[in-house]
C-alpha cells in the first residue's frame, strides 16, 4: 500500500490519488459586469434537499474568480456524455460563447441551451475560503433534466458513464 502526507514532495501523489474519484463534468455560468463569464468545474456537489443547496469550488487562481464569486445568481450546467468539446472551450476561456446555442435573460446567468442534462439556476448565499479554492453554496431556485448519459472525469481523462442493471 502506498501512502504518505500530502505535502510539496507529494503534491502529484496526492493529485493521483484524487483522480481516483471519478465525477460528473459542468459548466457554470454568470453575467458579470464585463459581460457573460463560464468556467468548467468538476467540484459541484449536491449539500441539502430542504432547502435545496448545491456547491462548487473556483480556483482562486482563475482570472474568472471574481467574477463567480462576485455573481449574485449563477446557473451549473451537467454536461451530457459526448460534451468535451464544451468542457475543453470552457476551461480555456470564461469567454467561450461564441456560436453555442444560449438563452439570453435581462438578469440571471446567460444559460447554455444544448449539451446538459442537468441545469441549476442558483442563488449564491454563501462564499467560503477553502485554501486555494473557494466554496460556493447556491440556493436552486430552478432545475431542469434532459435524459442522456452523462460526461465524467477521472484519472485526468474525461468518459461517459452507463448505469448497469
Amino acid at each position: 500500500m502506498d501512502r504518505f502526507t500530502p505535502g510539496p514532495a507529494t503534491e502529484r501523489q496526492y493529485r493521483d490519488a484524487l483522480g481516483c474519484f471519478a465525477t460528473g463534468v459542468t459548466v457554470v455560468t454568470v453575467a458579470a459586469p464585463t459581460g457573460p463569464v463560464g468556467m468548467t468545474a468538476n467540484s459541484f456537489s449536491s449539500v441539502s434537499l430542504d432547502p435545496p443547496l448545491i456547491l462548487w469550488s473556483p480556483a482562486c487562481a482563475s482570472a474568472r474568480f471574481g467574477a463567480m464569486i462576485g455573481a449574485d445568481r449563477f446557473a451549473v450546467h451537467v454536461l451530457g456524455a459526448g460534451e468535451i468539446a464544451v468542457a475543453q472551450r470552457f476551461a480555456r476561456s470564461g469567454g467561450a460563447f461564441e456560436g453555442l446555442a444560449m438563452e439570453w435573460a435581462e438578469s440571471g446567468p446567460p444559460l447554455l441551451d444544448e449539451g446538459w442534462i442537468a441545469r441549476f439556476l442558483c442563488t449564491r448565499v454563501a462564499v467560503h475560503e477553502a485554501g486555494d479554492h473557494a466554496i460556493v453554496v447556491g440556493r436552486v431556485d430552478e432545475v431542469a433534466r434532459r435524459e442522456g448519459p452523462p460526461l465524467v472525469f477521472a484519472g485526468g481523462a474525461y468518459g461517459d458513464f452507463s448505469p448497469t442493471g
